[in-house]
């Protein structure tokens, strides 16, 4: 048994000690590989000590998606954001929001698992909560009515939380070549000719393969750029 491992023994099992274990497994392997006895191995416990703490899989993935957004928190120095200093400049809310999304995206591409979780789950913890409520707090001291913050979140979707949905066709799979895209040319030419243009090379920043660097940064900010614009047109708060 090697030392960190009688360590691990040794220290008080918690709610916190848990999710860490989890997070790190969910990293190094996989989501599939987070299992309750794989998880009891690496925390080297009995499984049913990790249930007074955490009564299921699903209340582990809910507090999984806890942890990260407190990592969000501490990536972006925090998600307090003063409503009552007056409306900021087009660009000041913007840029604000922009970099509180890019905050969110960088602990993301920690935790590659973490938008499979999100789509499955409905819970809103409150760490997560708060998190919106900073998005909110930004677009409202910028100048914009909740009417318009609201249909502003919708339209941002998962985007706001540092991902993007995947575009059906991609879903995983290999670009069409060969005889793949010479029969795609035949029953749907637009699409085939834009797959055969198309090329995503950045695997090392990517949470899909329509979801790199790139892709999110140019969808984005054309979101940024089409609420301010509407922002300016209704003007009310």
């Amino acid at each position: 048994m090697t030392v960190s491992r009688k360590a691990a023994e040794r220290a008080p099992l918690t709610k916190d000690r848990v999710l860490s274990a989890a997070s790190a497994i969910a990293d190094d392997d996989g989501l599939d590989a987070l299992t309750m006895r794989r998880l009891a191995d690496d925390l080297g416990v009995e499984a049913m000590s990790i249930y007074y703490h955490l009564p299921n899989k699903d209340a582990i993935l809910d507090g999984l998606v806890e942890l990260v957004f407190g990592e969000v928190e501490a990536e972006v120095g925090g998600f307090a954001h003063r409503t009552d200093v007056g409306a900021e400049s087009v660009d000041a809310w913007q840029s604000a929001l922009r970099a509180r999304i890019l905050g969110a995206r960088r602990v993301l591409l920690r935790h590659r698992w973490v938008p499979s979780v999100m789509e499955s789950r409905s819970v809103l913890g409150p760490t997560m909560a708060r998190y919106i409520d900073g998005i909110v707090g930004i677009m409202r001291a910028g100048g914009l009515s909740f009417d318009l913050i609201h249909h502003s979140l919708h339209a941002l979707g998962s985007r706001m939380y540092g991902f993007s949905q995947e575009l059906t066709m991609d879903s995983g799979a290999a670009t069409p070549t060969g005889d793949d895209l010479t029969q795609m040319r035949a029953f749907v030419p637009n699409l085939a000719a834009m797959l055969d243009d198309v090329v995503h090379d950045d695997p090392e920043s990517t949470l899909g393969w329509c979801d790199d660097q790139t892709e999110f940064e140019f969808g984005l900010d054309i979101l940024l750029d089409g609420i301010a614009r509407r922002g300016a047109e209704t003007d009310t708060r």
